[in-house]
């Protein structure tokens, strides 16, 4: 009797076989490398594609892990990492050429992910979180080297300009005594330069002791009270001036 009966079931439709290697680099790290490979029958091969494979899950997988335990070990860790494009490709042009002979055809390759042992990992994420600390290191002493620099310009501005004060300071004193000197001469006649400079020196002396009097951190100050240690105390003074400036000139 003629008849036709159906011996099976092949798909048309595009489809995924995702595979899951373990395999060593070069640096002797075991990594798992996961593949996802699409594929499909060819158009008018559909015979060769049910007929010709037992099992096209299982061929496949064969082929990638070939391919992939040949790739890998000859690179390092970080090497695979960047050259997962080219393992894909070395796997796909594989398959390609051994699948076409069954009637499939690779439609795409993809390299999804390279597992590192849980060790390897953990010991990775302390080298960059090291290195990273590093750097945080070397830029936060670079801005306290900068906080420094702009701290001591900033203390030499200061010190120039409060030098600038005193000096000014110093100048308007001797200005006044000069004039002082010369109107007490002028309105005093008998009176030399000598004696008005000995009266002012005298008086600052005494306007300084009581200040120092009246300062809180002062307990008792002792100073010549006969009227010939006024003679001393001017001598004194104008001696200690006449040396300084001559220590100056100097």
């Amino acid at each position: 009797m003629a008849g036709k009966r159906i011996v099976g079931h092949l798909t048309l439709r595009l489809q995924q076989l995702d595979v899951r290697c373990e395999t060593k680099t070069k640096d002797n790290v075991f990594v798992t490398v996961v593949a996802s490979i699409q594929y499909r029958p060819l158009a008018g091969k559909e015979s060769d594609a049910f007929y010709k494979l037992t099992n096209t899950r299982s061929q496949i997988q064969a082929y990638v892990f070939d391919v992939i335990r040949a790739s890998v070990p000859k690179l390092l860790l970080d090497d695979a990492f960047e050259q997962k494009n080219d393992i894909a490709k070395a796997v796909e042009d594989e398959l390609e050429k051994a699948m076409s002979a069954y009637g499939f055809e690779i439609v795409q390759t993809l390299i999804v992910d390279i597992e590192p042992d849980e060790n390897v990992k953990r010991a990775m994420n302390d080298i960059n979180a090291a290195a990273r600390m590093r750097v945080a290191a070397n830029e936060k002493a670079e801005a306290e080297k900068i906080i420094q620099i702009k701290r001591a310009e900033g203390e030499a501005e200061a010190k120039y300009l409060s030098g600038l004060g005193i000096a000014r300071q110093r100048q308007a004193i001797v200005d006044g005594l000069r004039d002082s000197v010369l109107g007490f001469s002028v309105n005093v006649p008998g009176t030399t330069a000598k004696d008005v400079m000995d009266m002012v020196l005298i008086t600052q002396y005494f306007d300084t002791m009581k200040e120092i009097g009246a300062s809180s951190k002062s307990s008792a100050v002792f100073i010549p009270h006969d009227p010939g240690a006024v003679r001393d105390i001017a001598t004194q003074i104008r001696d200690g001036l006449l040396q300084g400036q001559s220590a100056t000139q100097q």
